[in-house]
């Protein structure tokens, strides 16, 4: 089945892990503390606090509880969706102040333009919100880069190491699993991509194999007509 659309995973694939270990996340714990404390009575802001007391089991939790809830949250590297949505916030606005660039490799970026170019369909699908998403491709080093996708996908699709989550995202996009490939850089999620049924390719940038998987160390080397 050729393949007609291609669903990236973002950290270690098409960014480097250490953007976001070493750039966004001491930007949030910077932030988020003062983010919340200024923002808590809005709607949107609101919401994502109680699903965090909610989350953790702390309904009575008051602001600078849940503040604390989040930086543990920050620090244990948990994928808990109103933490990300709340990342999202404050990294949004450290984008648009010009205080933060997303980061996404040169070959990334070629690639995903040629992709474009050539007809196929790009999706993203990582464990950040879709916000923090669209800041990392909409502010990147590169210029703004979310014209090249037909949409994105996060943890409200399920586990990345679900197969479940996968079917998901097939069918939102309305196309045949088999006519996807998904790229990683993580072998238990290019294992659930290809339970599903879509084709899969694995990056290692640092070389190395993901077992089972096609692997190559960048996106240059990636045929999407030959998966």
């Amino acid at each position: 089945m050729p393949i007609k659309a291609i669903l990236t995973d973002i950290e270690g694939t098409t960014s480097a892990v250490s953007f976001v270990f070493d750039v966004l996340f001491p930007f949030a714990v910077q932030h988020l503390p003062d983010f919340v404390r200024s923002h808590a009575a809005e709607p949107a802001v609101a919401a994502q606090l109680d699903a965090v007391r909610a989350e953790s089991g702390e309904a009575e939790a008051d602001v600078e509880r849940v503040v604390a809830i989040l930086l543990e949250w920050i620090a244990a590297d948990r994928k808990a969706t109103p933490l990300k949505a709340l990342q999202g916030m404050v990294w949004e606005q450290g984008y648009r102040a010009g205080q933060l660039k997303g980061h996404v490799y040169p070959d990334a970026v070629e690639a995903l333009r040629q992709w474009h170019a050539d007809g196929y369909e790009l999706y993203v699908y990582s464990s950040g919100s879709i916000q923090a998403q669209k800041l990392i491709f909409g502010c990147s080093e590169a210029g703004d880069l979310t014209p090249l996708f037909s949409g994105y996908f996060d943890t409200t699709s399920g586990g990345k190491r679900e197969a479940a989550s996968y079917a998901r995202i097939a069918a939102a996009i309305g196309r045949p699993a088999g006519e996807i490939l998904f790229l990683s850089d993580v072998v238990q999620e290019l294992d659930a991509a290809r339970a599903a049924g879509m084709a899969t390719g694995g990056l290692a940038r640092d070389g190395g194999e993901l077992a089972g998987h096609r692997t190559v160390a960048s996106f240059a080397a990636i045929e999407p007509g030959a998966c």
